[in-house]
């Protein structure tokens, strides 16, 4: 099962809904990634994934200065699992590959 593509991305947070798109693909030989949201894109680090599993780090800056970091399951085009922002406590990621169904 391949996790390259677009994913759109819905977080669960204490200050609301956030979206974002998430885009993976193999760069150099290796799976790489970026994330838009809120008008900024932010490159992933720590990008890796161990079978169906995907983990990874982001920071961005709005709506808050936040380092994230997201560990999320991927069956087929749907993706769940959760994102940390420090001590704060997880939220809920659930995702869709584009031109899925919801």
């Amino acid at each position: 099962m391949t996790v390259e593509g677009t994913w759109n991305l819905v977080l669960a947070t204490p200050i609301g809904r956030q979206q974002a798109v998430l885009r993976l693909f193999t760069g150099d030989g290796e799976l790489r990634g970026v994330a838009t949201g809120d008008a900024e894109e932010v490159p992933l680090t720590g990008l890796e994934r161990h079978g169906d599993r995907l983990t990874w780090r982001q920071s961005i800056t709005k709506p808050l200065r936040l380092h994230l970091v997201f560990d999320v399951t991927v069956t087929q085009d749907e993706l769940t699992g959760t994102a940390r922002a420090g001590r704060l406590p997880a939220s809920k990621v659930t995702g869709h590959r584009a031109g899925s169904p919801a």
